[in-house]
């Protein structure tokens, strides 16, 4: 499932990761790191809504 950030729109897509922030591939939303933020713009998680 993909998550969208309600601020800046960027999409946190498993299949892809996150190479901002050194998240390999196959990581679900729910279990990113602890401290992990958006990539473009800094919101917590908690800003994020599910895109699927």
């Amino acid at each position: 499932m993909r998550y969208i950030c309600t601020c800046c729109g960027y999409i946190y897509d498993p299949k892809i990761g996150d190479t901002m922030n050194i998240i390999v591939p196959g990581v679900a939303f729910a279990e990113l790191p602890e401290g992990w933020v958006c990539p473009l713009c800094y919101a917590s998680p908690d800003n994020f809504d599910p895109l699927d």
